[in-house]
């Protein structure tokens, strides 16, 4: 039986993936024609360091040990990573018009779903289930039904001809490239891609949806970056090649659900839906081998 390895150096390939959502950002807001305030990645960065360093040194107080951020420069800087990631990924999804506080209460949201929103495994230790940016994400739609999604257009607004293909080749080799070398997610974004094809083809077929409408969202940056850089998140994906598939193509099918049912967002509510799904499976599968291993180590008695 073949095994898929785990994620190679996952501090690594959050430094990777921290500097290019960095670059992305500048050059949006430089640049490309982001929409949102400068204002606002800002506010999410000093939300997202701010609660990640306070839940860290609560979870360090509780457990009684030193927290992990307290072990030189090095180690406070790559405790920040995720939480960095979290934050420039909400502020430049979500358009809240000129407000501030509704991106940080989408970042507040996200950081904190990786401290209370946590399932045991089996090897006896709990860890989050839900993507943290894209839950931040979907509370603050379903909540804030007047803030949105950054229109897709602010990503090559400032392009034109070589250069509105410059930017997604950029991105694919970049994505593929953290995701063959360090997340080892690249079955997952395969499976995704059919998956979303699939569920195109399947509506039209059964709806009578266009087929060229339906498979269109494939075409712009948006689709892209949560393709290479949302939907691979290492924490919370599978990471054997059946469970890749498995989710990618979940992902999809919730999303032409809810897409047929008229549900704007779809994207981001599948991915949430489909990592709650996952959370509860791993939850009742670990919960199912609890007492099986508990018989399995309590010594054998001799009958009377």
């Amino acid at each position: 039986m073949t095994v898929d390895r785990p994620p190679v150096r996952p501090v690594a390939a959050l430094r990777r993936f921290a500097i290019a959502i960095t670059v992305l950002n500048l050059l949006g807001h430089s640049w490309l024609g982001f929409e949102q305030s400068w204002l606002q990645p800002v506010a999410a960065l000093l939300t997202a360091y701010g609660l990640e360093l306070a839940l860290e040194a609560a979870s360090a107080w509780a457990a009684r040990r030193r927290p992990r951020f307290a072990d030189g420069v090095g180690a406070f800087i790559d405790s920040l990573l995720a939480a960095h990631i979290t934050g420039l990924a909400v502020a430049m999804l979500l358009y809240a018009n000129s407000r501030v506080w509704p991106v940080v209460f989408a970042t507040a949201v996200a950081i904190g779903s990786k401290a209370l929103l946590r399932v045991p495994t089996s090897g006896g230790r709990w860890r989050h289930v839900m993507n943290p940016s894209n839950f931040g994400i979907s509370v603050t739609l379903v909540l804030l039904p007047w803030v949105s999604i950054a229109p897709p257009y602010q990503f090559t607004e400032a392009l034109s001809g070589w250069g509105d293909w410059a930017l997604p080749v950029v991105i694919v080799v970049s994505g593929s490239l953290l995701n063959a070398l360090f997340t080892r997610r690249i079955t997952l974004i395969l499976a995704w891609l059919v998956g979303f094809a699939g569920q195109a083809v399947a509506r039209h077929l059964l709806t009578g949806a266009s087929l060229p409408a339906a498979l269109a969202p494939m075409t712009g940056v948006a689709f892209v970056l949560f393709t290479f850089y949302m939907i691979t998140d290492p924490a919370t994906t599978p990471s054997s090649r059946r469970g890749q598939i498995a989710f990618g193509v979940g992902v999809a099918a919730a999303y032409g659900a809810l897409v047929s049912q008229h549900v704007v967002f779809g994207m981001f509510f599948a991915l949430t839906g489909v990592c709650c799904a996952r959370g509860a499976l791993l939850a009742i599968g670990a919960r199912r081998r609890t007492p099986l291993a508990a018989a399995q180590e309590a010594p054998y008695a001799m009958p009377a």
